[in-house]
Order: C-alpha cells, then sequence, then structure tokens
C-alpha cells in the first residue's frame, strides 16, 4: 500500500522499560541490515526519536529480538538491543532485564513456547552474554495473565508477579566477575569496582564525586560537572576492564552508590550511562547485589559482612528493588521480582534500507 518496509511488531512494557519486540524471523538476518531497521523504528537521530515509536529516553528506547532456542538448555533466544536516541547507534553487548520481564509472556503468545496450566517456565538464553535466565510467566487456565497483585517501583498500579532467576550471571561480558582481577581498583584518586555481573559495571561511592546520594536524577542529569567527571571514569574502567574504548558503548554503566535512607541496605544511582536511571535496571540490580557479597569491593565496604542466602533491598530514585541471592552448585543464583504487559500489537514501518544506507 505505500512505499515503507511493513513488520509484525508487538510493544510491551518489561519491568520499568518498554520497547517493541520482535520475531526474530521477522528481521533481517544481516546485523547490519537489521540495525538499520531498527534505528528507522525507533527514529534515532532526533532527542525525541520524534521519527519513530521510541520514547526519547534510554529505558524507552529498547528492543527485544526473540526466536527459537539456539541452545539445548534453553526454550527461547533473546536478543537485546540498545538503540540510541542522540545518534544512529544500536548496541547489542548488554543485557537488559527489565525487558526480560516481558520474553516470556510474549514467547509464549508468539507460539514459542506452550503454555502450562498455573505457571509456565520460560528459560530464556540471553545471546547478548551467552547467560541463562528462568522465567516463570503466569498463566492460569493455560494463557498469560498480565492482571494481578504484584507491584514495582517506577510503575504504576499492579500486575501479575513474574520471578526472574539468573543463574550463574558472574562473566556476562568479559568472562570474569572482576575483569581488572582485583575487586577494588583505585582511578584517578577514587576507589572503584568494576565488576562484570549480568551488566559491567563501575561502582563508586556517590561522595566520592561530592554527591550524597539523595539526589534524584533530574538533579543528577542536570549536573554536567559531575557527569563530564563519571564519563571520564568510566571511559578508563572500561580500558581496565579488557574492553577497549567503551566511548560508543552503554558498558561498563557507572553506578553511585550510597548508605540507605529508607531502611533498605544500599543506596542506588544508576547511569545508563549518560543519564541517571529513573529507577535501577534489573541486570544492574543482580550486580551490584552481587558487589555487596563479595569481600574488598566498595558496595561492601559500605554494607558490611553479607552472605546468601540473603535478600538486599537496593534503594532507587523511584522507591525499593529487592535481590534474593543465593548458591547452587557452587555458583551465585539470583532472583528477581518484575512484571509486564503487552501495550499493542500490530506492523511496524520502517524505510526502505536501500535508502538509509545511501543517507548513511
Amino acid at each position: 500500500m505505500n512505499d515503507l518496509i511493513s513488520i509484525p511488531c508487538v510493544l510491551m512494557r518489561g519491568g520499568t522499560s518498554k520497547g517493541p519486540f520482535f520475531l526474530a524471523s521477522d528481521l533481517p538476518s544481516d546485523s547490519r541490515q537489521r540495525d538499520q531497521i531498527l534505528l528507522s523504528v525507533m527514529g534515532s537521530g532526533h532527542p525525541l526519536q520524534i521519527d519513530g515509536i521510541g520514547g526519547g529516553n534510554p529505558v524507552t528506547s529498547k528492543v527485544a529480538i526473540v526466536g527459537p532456542a539456539t541452545v539445548s538448555d534453553a526454550d527461547v533466544d533473546y536478543l537485546f538491543a540498545q538503540v540510541r536516541i542522540d545518534q544512529q547507534f544500536v548496541d547489542t553487548s548488554p543485557n537488559c532485564g527489565n525487558m526480560l520481564a516481558a520474553v516470556g509472556p510474549f514467547a509464549i503468545e508468539a507460539g514459542l513456547v506452550k503454555a502450562a496450566t498455573g505457571v509456565t517456565r520460560v528459560r530464556i538464553h540471553n545471546v547478548n552474554t551467552g547467560k541463562l535466565i528462568e522465567a516463570e510467566v503466569p498463566t492460569p487456565a493455560g494463557r498469560v495473565a498480565y492482571m494481578g497483585d504484584a507491584s514495582i517501583d517506577g510503575v504504576p498500579g499492579n500486575a501479575a508477579p513474574i520471578a526472574l532467576t539468573f543463574m550463574d550471571a558472574a562473566g556476562a561480558r568479559t568472562g570474569k566477575l572482576f575483569p581488572t582481577g582485583n575487586p577494588q581498583d583505585r582511578i584517578d584518586g577514587i576507589d572503584v569496582t568494576c565488576i562484570d555481573c549480568a551488566m559491567p559495571m563501575m561502582l563508586l561511592e556517590a561522595a566520592a564525586l561530592g554527591m550524597t546520594g539523595n539526589e534524584s536524577a533530574a538533579e543528577l542529569n542536570t549536573n554536567g560537572a559531575m557527569l563530564h567527571r563519571l564519563e571520564t571514569l568510566r571511559l578508563e574502567a572500561g580500558r581496565r576492564m579488557g574492553m577497549g574504548d567503551v566511548s560508543n558503548q552503554v558498558t561498563p554503566k557507572p553506578v553511585l552508590i550510597s548508605r540507605p535512607n529508607n531502611g533498605g541496605d544500599l543506596g542506588v544511582r544508576y547511569f545508563m550511562p549518560h543519564q541517571c536511571h529513573p529507577s535501577l535496571a534489573t541486570t544492574g540490580a543482580v550486580g551490584i547485589a552481587t558487589g555487596c557479597i563479595n569481600d574488598g569491593t566498595v558496595a561492601s565496604r559500605l554494607i558490611g559482612d553479607r552472605k546468601p542466602p540473603v535478600v538486599l533491598v537496593l534503594e532507587h530514585p523511584s522507591g525499593r528493588l529487592e535481590v534474593k541471592l543465593d548458591t547452587r552448585d557452587g555458583k551465585t543464583v539470583a532472583g528477581i521480582l518484575r512484571t509486564a504487559r503487552r501495550l499493542f500489537e500490530g506492523r511496524v514501518f520502517a524505510k526502505p534500507i536501500v535508502q538509509m544506507v545511501c543517507a548513511a
């Protein structure tokens, strides 16, 4: 009917993020062509993503691509794409645990996983990191339930609970829990912990940058001097973690930590990496909590001696997030409760690939 590319799509909220979900078979297998499609669909290169369906914020400029599993111990593959807002760039190096919350429901309704009666367990292979995550999706009467009594800070209202279990998330990108070989390093006079667990991150005390750790996301996002210092530290942390020049990557994520103020265990301000997250990334929570139970990190120095099994409460700008840590076969296993919702389904339109490549 027109000269645009029409692609089946489902828009979903996963945790405190949202974005389009695609079947892998509906996108080009060539990664460059696929990324061109995603950039067009999201409207990247404009702060409002006015020519696409992106929301003009890193938490609403995310894409999930789901297909049949390519490994024997999983049900589905999940490739996450962080689509930059301000420039034509797609980063598939990290995982996203919030979008992950919607992968199970999407896979069931797409016919990739058969629903059980009661709860359906979906084993998800995250292609970005090669790690396995189990999702328990409520399926009373053999169909996905989105309505329920669970609530998560950062999302209004209640919804059905989705339990996520990260199986051995250490070394998601670098292959090592502490890629520098140390639980604590010193960069430009500041103690940091470079940790890779579900998400490569750099943890440091907020006080080291003159912050209290209680600032709102909006306050931190307008503090240019602090953001510049944080980025300088992040770039060096990425180099020391063996990730090379990370100036065009969203990892490692910088995280300011502080003592709690509302009965939790640790105050957290998580950056994506150039804006403070309005709440907290699920993968970030897994890594931060893991840092808390390992001796010698900047997190354990603040929180004191904590060992699994333990539930840690992380305070973020929108409230709190609980992480349950345990061990299984000598490996740390992390559990988090999230919710998700199907928002709309239909077809999204992208500019022809030839035109986009010529324009680039």
